[in-house]
């Protein structure tokens, strides 16, 4: 099976605080490029055979230093990008929260679609389509994929076997790193928001998506 490390970018200056959605020229924040130069080090005693990235600068620039340290180009797919927020794009989170449409995004978000923007719904098949490729391309592999918070979200419930409402209840913090193993019979969820140590996926892998340190 592949082994999926499934990375959200780093801090920005508008983290927390506005809908960055698909804004160009959103980067790190020092605070972000910080979390980005720590990865090298929790991914040092594991193997990569690939890094792929969302396009947008954010993920590519915390996928920086982790594909210079293994020797690795980062490759870019469009499916691993952000939400497309629409009309919400760019607005302040605390605004938002004031609208009709925020507790349905909240409490029932399969029923969402952004005006002028995707659905939870597309956003999920699309990171399923992405990542199902990825592990079919590197079936034995360990792969660092760097995406979004709602992205990951997303996709981690899913895989749970979870419905799409309760994907909210999934924390995906700056940096953080969950774990998958991706191949033939059920998908693993081995690690959700770890922000400390991998040395355990370091070790030789058990069928099946297990670890053995």
């Amino acid at each position: 099976m592949a082994l999926l490390f499934l990375i959200r970018h780093g801090l920005t200056d508008q983290t927390g605080r506005r809908l960055s959605g698909w804004t160009p020229g959103v980067h790190l924040s020092e605070p972000g490029r910080t979390q980005a130069d720590a990865l090298v080090f929790r991914f040092a005693q594991i193997p990569l055979s690939a890094i792929y990235s969302s396009p947008l600068e954010r993920c590519r620039e915390t996928a920086a230093p982790l594909a210079a340290a293994k020797g690795l180009a980062v490759r870019v797919r469009k499916e691993l990008g952000e939400v497309d927020y629409g009309d919400w794009t760019g607005r302040p989170l605390a605004q938002l929260a004031r609208t009709k449409l925020w507790k349905s995004v909240q409490q029932n978000p399969s029923q969402v679609t952004f005006p002028g923007g995707e659905s939870f719904l597309q956003v999920q098949g699309r990171v399923l389509h992405a990542v199902g490729e990825i592990a079919r391309t590197h079936p034995r592999g360990n792969v660092a994929v760097l995406s979004h918070g709602d992205a990951i979200r997303l996709l981690v419930s899913h895989l749970a076997g979870a419905h799409l409402d309760a994907f909210q209840r999934v924390v995906i913090d700056t940096a953080s790193v969950s774990v998958v193993a991706l191949g033939s019979g059920p998908p693993r969820v081995l690690r959700v928001n770890d922000t400390g140590s991998l040395d355990a996926f370091g070790g030789r892998r058990r069928p099946g998506g297990n670890v053995k340190g």
